[in-house]
């Protein structure tokens, strides 16, 4: 078991465990079709999301990563729009957790390596039901069209989905 702590701009000293090995031993109803590193090479959330917390993630996550420390930048995604909604909004509607106050992709990169935790089951219960935008896709645009519906499918790939596979 590895002890690891926190000190970013949004925790200090926050403390937790990886008692699974990275990438192994996932809830059965939880099988994402991409790694965090491959997200971020992908390019997701606008390049901004992971600028202040490198040090808590293995260091190869952030070789190719498409980041922008200084701005959101629609660009740096891979359908190059923006399908991110402030984290102001995330808060109000009541989808985040103490423990992570980034949201889902931050409890994802700390599930994938190793952590096990209390909110698991909720956040796996998000990610299942993100399905449904992939139905949408699937029923409104061709196999391989990369720009039908752009938005839907950053959105999707967002959650470890693999939209360019639709």
């Amino acid at each position: 078991m590895k002890k690891i702590i926190v000190n970013d701009k949004m925790q200090k000293n926050y403390v937790y465990f990886l008692t699974e090995p990275e990438g192994k031993n996932f809830h059965t109803n939880f099988k994402p079709e991409l790694t965090p590193k491959e997200m971020l090479e992908l390019g997701v959330f606008g390049g901004k999301y992971m600028t202040d917390c490198r040090e808590e993630f293995p260091k190869e996550w952030f070789k190719k990563a498409k980041l922008n420390s200084e701005k959101h930048d629609p660009k740096l995604n891979f359908f190059g729009v923006n399908a991110s909604q402030p984290l102001s909004v995330w808060r109000k509607k009541g989808w985040m957790h103490p423990d992570d106050p980034r949201g889902w992709f931050q409890w994802y990169c700390r599930y994938y390596m190793g952590r096990r935790h209390e909110d698991d089951q909720r956040q796996i219960k998000r990610w299942r039901a993100i399905r449904r935008h992939i139905s949408q896709i699937k029923n409104n645009c061709r196999s391989g069209d990369w720009s039908c519906r752009k938005k839907q499918r950053q959105a999707v790939l967002h959650w470890a989905y693999d939209s360019r596979e639709i």
